[in-house]
């Protein structure tokens, strides 16, 4: 038996992380020249080329590269406007169930637009107050 099926045989009971780590020490160990004619053996057995990767610059990014965006899971309920004077009332109402607030201190949020109804709730809850706030008659934005 040859000294490379005796390793062959022996590789046989590793597991595929021990495989690797065998690899790479042995890999790292040999010289240049070998490496070379490795990786031609390599090419010629699998019939692939291989090719040197470009690597950017530290702090340098791919032109295809998109910022990554942050997907927001908290909104600011904002009442920007009226949509008509007649429904300031019913605005007010709705400010009014929505915040808990009094009678006085929803005429007030009401009356010095734009005012924030509602801060950091859950995409859901902005979009049900924003939907209740426009059917009443305002103009509303989330941030």
């Amino acid at each position: 038996m040859s000294k490379v099926e005796e390793l062959l045989k022996n590789s046989e009971g590793l597991e595929d992380q021990e495989k690797v780590e065998f690899l790479a020490n042995f890999i790292s160990k040999q010289n240049v020249l070998w490496l070379a004619n490795a990786v031609k053996a390599l090419e010629d057995k699998f019939g692939v080329k291989a090719q040197a990767v470009a690597v950017a610059a530290p702090g340098a990014s791919a032109p295809a590269e998109k910022e990554v965006k942050e997907e927001k899971t908290s909104f600011d309920v904002i009442l920007k406007s009226l949509k008509t004077a007649d429904a300031k009332l019913n605005v007010i109402k709705s400010v009014r169930a929505i915040t808990n607030l009094g009678l006085k201190e929803s005429k007030d949020l009401v009356e010095k637009l734009p005012q924030t109804v509602k801060t950091a709730i859950a995409q859901d809850e902005a979009n049900k107050i924003k939907d209740e706030l426009e059917k009443s008659g305002a103009v509303v934005e989330l941030k």
